[in-house]
């Protein structure tokens, strides 16, 4: 037989959590599904040290805080779900699941987060797991007294590469630019680290090795010359891709596959709203996410009790 809910939640990033906190604690009866862990991009996260009110603290501990408060509210929270169908666009939204159980809800807020964004280089599929990783926080440890190499030069390249020199004897980070794209404290943290040292205007080409990563080709942009560099590991940092391939057809998208929302959350579907790092916006924090399912939760409110 069906579950049927209020608000059901697609995701349980910093997102989809708070919308769980605010719903459930509207009174509305709140289901959030999950295909993955809990905590969303913030358990892949090695410190969180700008969490207004929260002293430093690492990601899957401030994951773990709103997951309590969400089910401590009343907020059901079912993770590690397969979901295989969506009906969104009746007055009755449902999902099916893998297993053939499948959830009812009068309105439904889509938080499905992002992914990490590959750089699509030859040896890439190779090395997965074998040298090559896209989270420090589960990584790192693998390699201690490596040496490593991090791609990009966003804030999380180099709050990671100062995270993973907990764990190397050195971290070089490559990046295509000849400056930085962070904030000024994440990269004055790197340049002061004396583990850290930087290879710029440069981009990787390949990797390299035989059951493992070994090495890496190197290409300085300016000069076309192509270098090899040999490495443990490199982590990648060049972005998030939106998880949103399942609602394409469905829900409104934009060029680069974001839902399109309004200053609400609305999407282009009565009902249904959308937050955190899938939604087309500028700025990708935990603290932009968490502002973004505040909204969309008093939204599906209203839209609840005003549809009433």
């Amino acid at each position: 037989m069906d579950e049927t809910f209020d608000v059901m939640i697609l995701g349980a990033g910093a997102a989809g959590l708070t919308a769980g906190i605010y719903a459930s604690r509207a009174k509305l009866s709140t289901l959030i599904l999950n295909e993955g862990a809990v905590g969303g991009q913030m358990v892949l996260t090695n410190e969180i040290a700008n969490y207004p009110g929260v002293e430093i603290t690492q990601g899957f501990a401030l994951a773990n805080i709103m997951k309590k408060q969400a089910k401590d509210f009343g907020c059901k929270i079912k993770s590690n779900v397969k979901i295989v169908e969506y009906n969104l666009e009746q007055d009755i939204k449902s999902v099916v699941l893998e297993d053939g159980r499948s959830f009812k809800a009068k309105a439904v807020i889509l938080a499905p987060g992002g992914k990490p964004r590959p750089l699509n280089l030859p040896g890439e599929e190779e090395f997965k797991g074998k040298g090559i990783s896209y989270c420090a926080t589960c990584d790192g440890e693998f390699f201690t007294n490596k040496k490593l190499i991090v791609v990009g030069g966003g804030n999380s390249a180099l709050e990671e590469a100062v995270a993973l020199t907990n764990y190397a004897d050195k971290v070089t980070i490559v990046h295509q630019f000849d400056h930085f794209q962070a904030f000024e404290h994440a990269i004055q943290e790197a340049k002061n680290n004396p583990k850290i040292d930087f290879i710029m205007e440069s981009e990787l080409r390949g990797f390299f090795g035989n059951e493992n990563l070994e090495k890496v080709s190197i290409e300085h942009l300016p000069s076309g010359k192509i270098s090899e560099k040999i490495i443990n590991g490199v982590f990648v940092f060049v972005g998030y891709i939106p998880s949103t391939e399942a609602f394409i057809n469905i829900v409104h998208l934009n060029d680069r596959n974001e839902f399109i929302v309004d200053e609400h959350m609305k999407t282009n579907i009565p009902g249904v709203f959308a937050a955190g790092d899938c939604i087309a916006k500028k700025y990708r924090q935990v603290t932009t996410a968490v502002a973004d399912g505040t909204i969309a939760a008093l939204s599906a409110t209203e839209f609840i009790r005003t549809s009433k």
